[in-house]
């Protein structure tokens, strides 16, 4: 069958390992100096992944391939003594969806915890996030990576204001099910625009490849861009997706 899977690059790839532990099937294994693909049917080319190479060596293709087998992932997982990934509970009170009423003035005040927050949503992390909350429809979407209100000051008037925002790390989280949530949002929330405001660190760059590849998984249509913020606190670049 033609589906998404991984292809690596050997002529970038350093053998570094990064990707192993990072891919969620175990499908990923350093052999001879080298990141391989144990077995087709271990990947299921959701491009987790791609973010976590230094060198972005890793490629995801459409191309012939075995079917994804969630059973010989199970197999393999136990064979490496891994535990497949789970998502969270999302049962905490602090989950319950509602929307605010942000702030409007952008005026500087002698004291910033004076000054006026751009939230207009509750809860603010993807995971918590259902796919059909009000809040997504006919809205600008911000797919933020946690860090990013810590280095950027001004966070909240430049890109907080008017959108509705998910908050992720693709480092630290579960990329699998926030590339699933994603695809739900696209296509049951019905966002007119995104935004993936990340850090210019490399694994930051999972964010980007999870919001692309959720786009075209959805058959979303709708204008997306990307914004790399410095260690700094600097706008590194800014491009259409």
């Amino acid at each position: 069958m033609k589906r998404a899977i991984i292809r690596i690059d050997e002529d970038k790839c350093t053998g570094c390992g990064e990707c192993v532990p990072n891919c969620a099937e175990g499908a990923l294994e350093i052999r001879n100096g080298k990141a391989v693909l144990v077995k087709e049917a271990l990947c299921d080319g959701l491009a987790a992944c791609l973010g976590h190479c230094p060198e972005g060596a890793l490629i995801i293709e459409e191309r012939d391939a075995e079917p994804f087998d969630e059973e010989l992932v199970e197999k393999r997982l136990a064979e490496i003594g891994r535990k497949a990934a789970r998502p969270q509970p999302t049962g905490c009170p602090s989950a319950q969806m509602f929307e605010l009423r942000p702030g409007t003035s952008a005026a500087p005040t002698a004291q910033a915890g004076d000054q006026p927050s751009r939230l207009g949503q509750w809860p603010v992390q993807l995971a918590l996030l259902p796919p059909t909350a009000p809040f997504f429809r006919g809205a600008e979407l911000l797919v933020t990576a946690d860090c990013v209100p810590f280095a950027l000051a001004g966070f909240h008037d430049r890109f907080l204001a008017g959108r509705a925002i998910a908050v992720a790390c693709p480092k630290l989280d579960d990329p699998g099910a926030h590339f699933r949530k994603l695809i739900q949002i696209f296509e049951q929330g019905d966002p007119k625009s995104v935004t993936v405001v990340r850090m210019e660190v490399p694994c930051c760059g999972g964010l980007t490849g999870m919001v692309t590849q959720a786009l075209q998984e959805a058959g979303a249509q709708i204008p997306a861009r990307e914004v790399v913020v410095g260690r700094n606190g600097r706008i590194v670049s800014e491009r259409s997706l």
